[in-house]
């Protein structure tokens, strides 16, 4: 479904409880404290008109079904129907399981809002995808682009508003109204297991600015974007679906470091922030410290009270291992709503989770006005992007669908962010660009993609004699076999370009390499966009937007001819 909105994120600030600065937004710098008066910047105040009227006629249970967010079932509307009925949840999530072409796709969507718009008070769903891109790309169809840190490399914040606007479009022929993107982390552990190539960069200030064009222009396409993930994923070197990363930094390096991006988002008015199961003891400053997405002094305490965001907190998932250590299911569900946050993210067991909500509220440990003020946030944003409508909901449009996802000119806007994030970190003798006819052989991760891209610009491509070796790599630092070929063809002699498709920290394991690309993503596109170069049909034009400390090689760095 989609609105005409005139003010673009416009916090979500309604009649609550709250203190006047509650709606506004800090300065730059270190985020202000709670005592201390913030000036008034956010954009003008969405008012609801319909939210509260829905919410009037909930009872609790319909209430805490609006704060759960469950997995989808299946890959039809109707294998759906028991857990509608039975919850009336805020919003359902799509996986690769449910997803299988555009047609079906847009049918399931419609069908699920019509199964919702058929139940209780008959609110619609945020019907949610993570399509960040690149690594994280759930949709079978459509365009991919590279990942964030190849849009970070090619330091234009127009090629992230173009991926998104085009995602976005993609999205809303598909029937999903939301988009678990864009990634604020700010990636300054090069071995980080589970971010990496899905941040922007290693300069915050980068990060933020890229991550606010992209909120930006989701919300102005009519799809709510989530900005994840508070108070920051980028410092870790533990994988929070396995495990609890613990993050033990002072608040000074905190606020220089990670807090940037999160801090222009609220000032953006952005529509809604997940938060992240890392354990940062330092911030939370609790004898008991707790993971971030239910740490009150984080989410409450930071992010509501000092930042000033009153927009929708999300969960990451709920049956990720980084918050399921120390308390039951039902309990994480009680003190994620305790800590401030409005909806939970796949919780594993949802009767479990209801059951004690519902407890958590008869005890007296839980308000219902707590309860309302979430759902308030909830059913606020569902108006403001048009998606609690008093229309009946839009029926599939299967052709618009397969259009939206086969569109030409996605593919090219596509090409063109790639193309931008092309980094020549080394060229040793100018060994770039290749001349035509120059014979290659190409190994490693993307060969066949990278070497057929070759032949096409008129390099020979060869088994053996060649005079460059092209190898590609994507985590060779932790991988021995990925540094085989690249030693081999040392060894002989031969010199050596390497194509680089995840984080270019590869470069610390190839001293000898004659020239190294980086390009940030293994999609086709960026392939095809390093093989432009080494043949030299265009010229490297992206820079690193992370530091590679091993090689020496600081942020910035992008070499050209």
């Amino acid at each position: 479904m989609r609105l005409s909105v005139t003010h673009l994120l416009a916090p979500v600030c309604v009649g609550l409880a709250l203190t006047a600065s509650a709606c506004t937004t800090g300065e730059a710098g270190s985020p202000p404290r709670t005592d201390e008066p913030r000036p008034s910047t956010s954009p003008e105040p969405f008012e609801p008109v319909l939210a509260p009227r829905v919410l009037a006629e909930m009872d609790l249970d319909a209430k805490i079904g609006q704060l759960l967010v469950l997995t989808a079932q299946g890959t039809t509307a109707e294998e759906n129907a028991a857990q509608i009925e039975a919850y009336r949840p805020g919003g359902l999530i799509y996986f690769d399981a449910n997803l299988t072409d555009a047609a079906q796709i847009a049918r399931m969507s419609a069908g699920l809002q019509d199964l919702a718009a058929n139940q209780g008070a008959g609110v619609p769903l945020f019907v949610g995808v993570d399509q960040e891109q690149g690594l994280v790309a759930r949709l079978p169809v459509g365009t991919r682009f590279p990942d964030a840190m190849a849009v970070g490399a090619t330091g234009d914040p127009a090629m992230a508003e173009l991926l998104a606007s085009t995602t976005a479009a993609e999205l809303t022929a598909l029937g999903i109204n939301l988009d678990y993107a864009p990634v604020a982390d700010v990636n300054t552990n090069p071995d980080n297991p589970v971010i990496g190539i899905r941040s922007f960069g290693s300069d915050p200030d980068l990060v933020a600015e890229m991550a606010v064009a992209e909120a930006e222009t989701y919300a102005g396409a009519g799809v709510v974007p989530v900005v994840k993930h508070f108070p920051g994923h980028g410092d870790t070197d533990v994988d929070s679906h396995t495990g609890l990363p613990v993050i033990d930094l002072p608040r000074q390096t905190w606020e220089a470091e990670h807090l940037p991006p999160f801090r222009a988002a609220v000032q953006a008015g952005v529509d809604a922030i997940m938060t992240a199961h890392v354990l940062m003891p330092q911030l939370d400053g609790s004898h008991d410290p707790e993971p971030a997405t239910l740490s009150p002094a984080l989410i409450d305490g930071v992010l509501r009270d000092e930042l000033g965001f009153d927009g929708v907190v999300t969960t990451d998932a709920l049956n990720m291992e980084g918050v399921r250590q120390t308390h039951s299911d039902g309990e994480v569900a009680v003190r994620a709503i305790e800590a401030g946050v409005d909806q939970l993210l796949m919780p594993p067991d949802p009767d479990a989770a209801i059951a004690a909500l519902r407890g958590a509220v008869d005890e007296g440990r839980l308000t219902e006005e707590r309860i309302d003020a979430s759902v308030l946030r909830v059913l606020t944003l569902k108006e403001k992007r048009g998606i609690l409508t008093e229309a009946p909901p839009a029926p599939a449009d299967t052709a618009a669908a397969e259009a939206a996802v086969t569109d030409p000119a996605h593919a090219e806007a596509a090409r063109r962010v790639a193309e931008a994030s092309v980094t020549l970190v080394r060229n040793e003798d100018g060994l770039l660009p290749l001349a035509e006819g120059t014979r290659v052989s190409v190994r490693g991760e993307g060969a066949d993609r990278i070497a057929a891209a070759l032949a096409e610009a008129g390099l020979e491509v060869v088994d053996s004699g060649a005079d460059v070796a092209v190898v590609g790599t994507n985590g060779a630092r932790g991988s021995a076999a990925q540094r085989v070929p690249v030693e081999s063809a040392l060894a002989q002699g031969t010199p050596v370009v390497v194509v680089a498709q995840g984080g270019p920290y590869d470069l610390e394991v190839f001293p000898g390499a004659g020239a190294y690309l980086a390009v940030y993503s293994s999609v086709d596109v960026s392939r095809d966009a390093a093989a432009r170069v080494i043949a030299g049909e265009m010229a490297p034009s992206g820079s690193l937007p992370v530091d590679i400390p091993g090689a020496g090689v600081a942020a910035g760095t992008g070499l050209t001819f």
